[in-house]
C-alpha cells in the first residue's frame, strides 16, 4: 500500500486542519534489566537446549502498520490506529 509523505489531517492542538509528515512507528529498544527478562534469562542458563518452545506456525501472516503523523506547524506527534498490510511504502 502506498502513503503520501504529506498528510492533511486534524490536529487537537492547533484545533485545525494542517499537513502532517507520515512516518513509521517503530518498536522501541527492549529493556535488558527488566524483571521478565531477567527472568527468561534465568529460564534459559543451563544444560542447553530451549526450555520454551518456538513457536513455528502463527495465526496472522501480516503486521498490523502505525503511523505517526507530525504536524508541521505546532510539531505535535500523533499516531494512526493501525491496519493489516503486506507492504506500506510512503512516497
Amino acid at each position: 500500500m502506498k502513503i503520501k509523505k504529506e498528510l492533511r489531517k486534524f490536529c487537537p492542538k492547533c484545533k485545525k486542519h494542517t499537513i502532517h509528515t507520515v512516518g513509521l512507528y517503530k518498536k522501541g529498544k527492549e529493556r535488558v534489566l527488566s524483571q521478565g527478562h531477567r527472568r527468561y534469562e534465568r529460564k534459559k542458563k543451563g544444560y542447553g537446549s530451549q526450555p520454551k518452545p518456538i513457536q513455528k506456525k502463527f495465526a496472522k501472516v501480516t503486521k498490523k502498520s502505525m503511523f505517526r503523523l507530525r504536524c508541521k506547524d505546532c510539531n505535535y506527534t500523533l499516531q494512526t490506529k493501525g491496519f493489516r498490510s503486506k507492504r506500506v511504502d510512503i512516497v
